[in-house]
């Protein structure tokens, strides 16, 4: 598995906004900016060492296992500055056990990186998650500047400076309307740059008639929600995917780690899940914002979501509250009469409950909006997963992978 894949050590991981909806980019798609609403006495959005302290030292002490991974994202996070990141560091040496180790995950544009942020992150161990959409094209159609100007250049820049400093890194590419037909442009040019480690992200967004984008209370699929125009299609996701997949096991297995197919091959080896959209419940991968506010989920930083603030509540406490487990629990409990008959629930459990907004044939509702997807690509992909979960269980190399499909 890639270096994506750290084990938190613990029942729950927690997504940290330290700078919440603020960024230096202005992208199409992005559904975290206008979280700004949900503050609107704010000016300036950035975790105060106090709320950062009591961030630290709670969820090390909620952490159950040897590794306690700390996923920094936004907005943009680099704004804050290295030196809030140096504080990051301290904090988490003053309050780390003895046996226990602290990882970092950094999701960055990358447009503010350097030579000294490149030597922050590779002193540190920190990795980092690259935003990139694919070749020049494909990222500039929604990913700009505030001011409207293009960022391929400056991102390639980012990738080739971790690259070439020996700092982990992944890419994360927003699968889009604009992308979603290219997958095998997308996978070579990343490929061709170095990428070793890849995400591949499906943008599934509704927008209201007054251009906001539909939350959880609109997950009934009511008409004035409407697909957003950059949001994949519904049956493009599983054609990226499969077109990915066909390049990936042909002469990269063992060399290249796709997220999603290190995740299915997995349920394939009777793992635990990896990633939350498939897994069995939901509940466990929670946020916390700028201020301390923890939300049920990044999907849901909602109102209603909100369980506490970590200064005036235990985050374990939080983490494992009634509203918390009725919110995982739903999960399951929602799922339309299709899923549970499915033969490729075990891999899917209905996909993320945010994204469940059609109507199943029978007219039922909560079927997941990528369903199409998911089906093309479990089933094009299930015959050669289920043999290389053959072949790894007996002890048999990469190799012998890639020759399944020659």
């Amino acid at each position: 598995m890639g270096p994506d894949n750290l084990a938190h050590g613990n029942h729950f991981s927690v997504m940290a906004k330290p700078i919440g909806p603020s960024c230096n980019l202005d992208c199409a798609y992005c559904y975290y900016t206008e979280k700004n609403r949900l503050y609107p006495d704010t000016r300036r959005f950035r975790m105060d060492d106090e709320t950062l302290e009591i961030f630290i030292r709670d969820y090390i002490a909620a952490s159950d296992g040897r590794e306690i991974t700390f996923s920094w994202q936004g907005g943009e996070p680099t704004l804050l500055g290295r030196s809030f990141f140096r504080r990051v560091v301290e904090l988490e040496q003053l309050y780390c056990p003895k046996g226990k180790t602290i990882r970092n995950a950094l999701q960055t544009n990358g447009t503010l990186l350097n030579g000294a942020w490149a030597a922050f992150l590779k002193e540190h161990d920190f990795l980092v998650g690259l935003s990139i959409d694919g070749p020049r094209p494909l990222h500039d159609r929604y990913r700009a500047t505030r001011r409207g100007a293009a960022t391929f250049e400056t991102v390639l820049a980012a990738l080739r400076l971790l690259r070439d400093t020996d700092v982990a890194f992944n890419t994360l590419t927003v699968v889009h309307r604009g992308n979603a037909l290219q997958g095998r442009k997308v996978y070579r040019f990343l490929r061709d740059e170095g990428v070793r480690f890849m995400q591949f992200i499906p943008l599934v967004e509704r927008q209201m008639s007054d251009g906001a984008l539909a939350g959880p209370e609109n997950l009934d699929g009511e008409p004035a929600a409407k697909r957003a125009p950059w949001a994949t299609p519904p049956q493009a996701f599983g054609t990226f995917l499969c077109a990915v997949f066909d390049e990936w096991v042909r002469r990269d297995v063992g060399t290249v780690f796709v997220q999603m197919f290190d995740d299915q091959l997995g349920r394939w080896l009777n793992e635990p899940q990896g990633l939350c959209v498939f897994s069995e419940h939901c509940g466990q991968c929670l946020a916390v914002e700028h201020n301390g506010d923890l939300y049920a989920c990044d999907h849901y930083v909602y109102p209603e979501y909100r369980l506490g603030n970590i200064a005036t509540k235990p985050l374990r406490e939080m983490a494992s509250s009634p509203p918390q487990m009725r919110f995982g629990g739903d999960k399951q409990d929602s799922l339309p009469k299709c899923c549970t008959e499915c033969p490729f629930l075990f891999a899917c459990n209905g996909g993320c409950p945010k994204h469940r907004f059609q109507a199943a044939a029978d007219g039922e509702a909560g079927l997941n909006y990528l369903c199409p997807s998911y089906k093309r690509y479990f089933s094009h992909t299930g015959p050669y997963m289920r043999k290389m979960a053959e072949l790894l269980n007996a002890g048999r190399p990469p190799a012998e992978i890639m020759k399944l499909s020659r």
